[in-house]
């Protein structure tokens, strides 16, 4: 029986659930948190309910509607995706393999705030190390972040750098940083450049110059987890045809990861097509 995995567990991916597991697939969520949802202090315009709901309620119960159908639900923070026979996940507390995948884990709502930051993207800026190691191969580079994401991305580009430096931006770090790893604390003031390459400056007036800069804070959204495994983005936007599959075989988006109206219907709306693209693509086999 072929087994689908949903990566998210917010409107999108537990709507996208309720089909795969009524249909009789195998299917598993894995998320962690519910998202931009779980921000909402009160939705109102959402079918079914004569009183305001708030988002966290609504997320916990779209959970436990899909878990009582018979969802397995697992909470662990994916930060890999690539492909070997089967579509797999490389999560914080392990890997996962489907037949199919569901992204579904949203969008990000805001950016990192570090002036010359996004004047950089796609000039030595990358938020992909698999997309983007191999253009820094026996150079200096340096990755933002302080999580496992971060750690994801450092272990990705180790082999094929001359050497990392994780820059945390005056946070302390949630990770066992490797030792071949440089951690740098220090506040970021801003990302410059010259002939030579990125420089960080600090706010303490150092400065790190670096081949190229990959920016991993916070978790993996979809799109960065697309981008992994070659499916075409537009932005923070996952690129999907009218069942919501991406141009990767067996891999599929849903929800606020493919733009538009980041609202609850839509996010449901998609996950009911993305839910039943997957069963006819399992039954087709």
């Amino acid at each position: 029986m072929s087994n689908v995995i949903i990566v998210g567990g917010g409107p999108a991916g537990i709507s996208a659930a309720l089909y795969t597991v009524r249909a009789g697939l195998d299917t598993t969520i894995i998320y962690n948190g519910v998202g931009a949802l779980a921000k909402a202090h009160a939705i109102e315009n959402y079918y079914g309910f004569a009183l305001p709901v708030s988002g966290e309620a609504l997320a916990m119960s779209g959970l436990e509607q899909a878990r009582r159908l018979g969802a397995r639900i697992i909470q662990d923070e994916i930060t890999g995706i690539g492909f070997d026979e089967q579509l797999t996940l490389t999560g914080a507390a392990g890997q996962y393999a489907a037949d199919f995948v569901i992204l579904a884990t949203g969008s990000p709502r805001t950016a990192p705030r570090i002036p010359g930051l996004s004047e950089h993207e796609g000039k030595g800026v990358s938020y992909c190390a698999v997309c983007d190691a191999f253009f820094h191969r026996g150079k200096p580079v340096a990755v933002l972040g302080e999580g496992e994401y971060a750690l994801h991305e450092v272990n990705t580009l180790l082999p094929v750098v001359r050497s990392v430096t994780l820059v945390t931006d005056g946070k302390t770090p949630s990770i066992q940083v490797p030792e071949s790893v440089r951690l740098d604390t220090r506040e970021i003031a801003a990302i410059e450049s010259d002939d030579s390459g990125l420089r960080i400056r600090f706010t303490s007036g150092g400065i790190l110059s670096v081949s190229g800069i990959f920016v991993a804070y916070g978790v993996a959204g979809s799109a960065e987890l697309a981008r992994k495994v070659g499916a075409l983005t537009e932005g923070n936007r996952i690129l999907v045809d009218p069942t919501m599959a991406t141009n990767i075989p067996g891999l599929y988006a849903a929800g606020d990861c493919t733009g538009g109206m980041l609202q609850v219907a839509k996010a449901v709306y998609e996950g009911a097509l993305a839910g039943t693209a997957v069963v006819k693509a399992a039954r087709g086999k």
